[in-house]
């Protein structure tokens, strides 16, 4: 991560051959990830240009518990899934993921690459659901992500460990 640059002009984004990156839950979810923030220092939140190939999907259906995310659609068709709906998004859509909402994915389902905007915070914690696999992610600073199954999850209620 650079602190010293500030500018990423079109040429150069244009030229950039991104990150191949494949979501750790699943194969499916492959995508070609510019991460403009990353290269400018910034580290409140993250912007990337990312890029599906047709059939592929941008990652592990998710819900973030604690993270503000949104999506610019740039290029391409895809169906965007949002709790247990599905709309089909096209080049100038926005979408809003707010924090504690539904779940949601994007899976190219058109005939062209797909290329979009992906803007999340990055706070120091977060918790996430992967609700179509039935587990849960945490993530706390400094320390390993943690992956629990939601079945292994205890419920203590608000007095936990009060006498």
């Amino acid at each position: 991560m650079s602190t010293d640059r500030y500018l990423i002009t079109a040429e150069e984004i244009a030229k950039s051959d991104g990150i191949r990156k494949t979501h750790f839950l699943n194969p499916q979810a492959q995508r070609i990830n510019k991460s403009l923030g990353d290269q400018t220092g910034l580290t409140g939140f993250g912007f990337h240009i990312i890029e599906v190939e047709p059939g592929f999907e941008t990652t592990e259906h998710h819900r973030h518990h604690h993270e503000d995310e949104c999506i610019y659609v740039l290029k391409g068709t895809a169906t965007a899934f949002i709790g247990d709906e599905s709309f089909e998004i096209k080049a100038g859509d926005f979408i809003g993921y707010r924090r504690g909402g539904l779940a949601h994915s994007i899976r190219n389902t058109g005939s062209e690459v797909f290329r979009c905007i992906v803007v999340g915070e990055r706070l120091a914690h977060d918790v996430g659901d992967y609700t179509r696999l039935n587990k849960r992610i945490y993530r706390n600073a400094g320390l390993p992500w943690t992956l629990v199954d939601h079945d292994d999850l205890e419920k203590v209620g608000g007095n936990a460990g009060k006498k």
